[in-house]
């Protein structure tokens, strides 16, 4: 699929797209700066075996390793005056030579090994950093290539193995896992805030810029979100950010990449480090989709977002998904249907904890229903609540007698109350008589009361049909008692005759 999409190259922007706007309200918490750019380096994630180097490993210029085997001659690093120290004219010159420096990567397993070249090179990205902040005008096309290629040949690399790929224990719950923090982080860090200011820089021509920030190096950055470091995948999600908001050719293609992650993750491998991320993207381009909204953004909803309830470790993203959903729903009140037809699909069985998740993000997908979207999917969704109600877990019990606590949604239930009251009654009072809990049992009789300040006519309705279903049960209890009761005594007086022995 990647390759087929890689094909089309720069396709025009569709004009829908152009009209998104550029700035997203709800967006993410902005890591200080990142980012990076990538050259032909085929990004994949692991296990591929890749040559150990104990010195600097030197990059070609297309940014593929030029050398692969160890190097155990020192790097000679020439030393360059500062930008304030030479002519105007001359800065872009000395910033392709420091750029060359930069182009060199150290291998950081030993920390003590290269030392003072390492700390040169950091520097020297220091001084880029500054140089490209500061505004010194604008880079020439020629600098902008160089400085791309630099950012790919450091930071498109091959990830360490994951964690459970080193134990072996793939059962092995991803929240538990330590954190895994990159050694050679103190450069990587300054090269990301390095692409992350020449994204956003007003200096950035994005026709120019276009030309090296492509498809490619797009899908080598969509790559990287699977790092176990917290630290890179916070400036790669808001570096993609500034280059979905910067370029907007990119958008679709963006999307669509994002979407092939999230079906990967889902029907395939259920690991991935970087989904809550993703979808803390995701949630700012939601909130700014113009209305209405496209049939291709619909599907994204239906096909990835919703099946994103579906994997074990739901709960380490669960607070971005749901931002997500709900932000579909103000969108568009309509889609409130779909979504809770969706939630009740996926809906936990044995996993109480995530099923308290599904409690409280159906309580923000309700708050955004209309009447008319409530009444297609209440009679399903109440009996469910009803089973919630009735569990065994206090914490899943308690968390579904909280939605009385919401005027909307108890306004909904008023209105409904005809359909809504028979369906739940039997598990309220199920609650009363026999809860383990007190907490539960407390706040089923306030829901209890609240019925029946409501409608007392309805309420008694139910409590009669109540207790002549419960008189029934226990009657055709008592008559299967008394059957096998009978069927015993014939099964004993059978087995008697036949064990009597005639002695001659």
């Amino acid at each position: 699929m990647f390759n087929k999409i890689m094909k089309r190259g720069g396709r025009k922007v569709p004009k829908s797209d152009a009209n998104e706007p550029t700035v997203f309200s709800g967006a993410f918490r902005s890591a200080g700066g990142p980012v990076v750019s990538t050259s032909n380096v085929t990004i994949n994630h692991a296990s591929r075996p890749t040559a150990t180097t104990a010195g600097p490993q030197h990059q070609s210029p297309l940014g593929s390793p030029g050398v692969t085997g160890v190097t155990s001659v020192t790097p000679q690093i020439e030393n360059l005056p500062l930008f304030r120290d030479v002519p105007v004219p001359e800065r872009q010159t000395l910033f392709q030579r420091k750029l060359q420096i930069c182009n060199i990567v150290f291998e950081f397993s030993e920390s003590l090994k290269f030392a003072r070249e390492k700390e040169t090179k950091r520097q020297t990205l220091v001084e880029l950093v500054d140089f490209i902040h500061a505004g010194s005008g604008r880079l020439t096309e020629a600098v902008q290539e160089d400085l791309i290629r630099m950012i790919g040949n450091n930071i498109f690399r091959c990830l360490p193995p994951a964690s459970h790929e080193n134990s072996g224990s793939e059962n092995a719950d991803p929240e538990e896992e330590e954190s895994y923090l990159d050694p050679s982080w103190p450069h990587l860090q300054i090269v990301y805030e390095l692409l992350l200011r020449y994204v956003v820089s007003s200096d950035t021509d994005t026709k120019i810029a276009k030309r090296y920030i492509d498809h490619s190096f797009v899908l080598r950055l969509l790559d990287l979100f699977d790092s176990e470091d917290p630290r890179e995948r916070e400036y790669l999600k808001t570096i993609l950010h500034r280059i979905y908001g910067k370029f907007m050719v990119h958008r679709p293609f963006i999307r669509k990449a994002i979407n092939n992650i999230f079906y990967r993750f889902i029907f395939e491998t259920e690991r991935h480090s970087g989904i809550g991320e993703l979808l803390e993207i995701l949630g700012s381009i939601i909130n700014g989709f113009a209305l209405p909204m496209k049939e291709e953004h619909k599907l994204f909803l239906v096909r990835a977002l919703i099946p994103l309830h579906k994997p074990k470790g739901m709960s380490a993203y669960h607070q971005q998904l749901s931002y997500c959903i709900t932000q579909f729903v103000e969108k568009d009140f309509k889609l409130a249907d779909t979504v809770i037809r969706g939630l009740l699909k996926y809906w936990p069985v044995t996993n109480c904890q995530k099923e308290v998740l599904f409690l409280g993000e159906l309580e923000e997908v309700l708050e955004s229903t209309q009447p008319a979207e409530f009444q297609r999917c209440m009679v399903p969704l109440f009996k469910q609540i009803g089973r919630c109600l009735n569990s065994s877990h206090f914490q899943v019990a308690e968390r579904a007698l909280f939605l009385w606590n919401n005027d909307h949604i108890v306004s909904l239930i008023a209105q409904n109350r005809n359909i809504i009251f028979p369906i739940i009654f039997d598990a309220l009072e199920k609650n009363m008589q026999g809860h383990w809990n007190q907490a539960v049992h407390g706040l089923t009789a306030n829901v209890r009361k609240m019925f029946l300040d409501m409608d007392s006519e309805l309420f008694e309705e139910c409590q009669q049909k109540y207790i002549d279903q419960e008189a029934k049960a226990k009657s055709q209890a008592e008559q299967r008692q008394m059957a096998w009761q009978r069927l015993e005594a014939v099964v004993a007086a059978k087995s008697s005759t036949e064990d009597m022995v005639l002695v001659n």
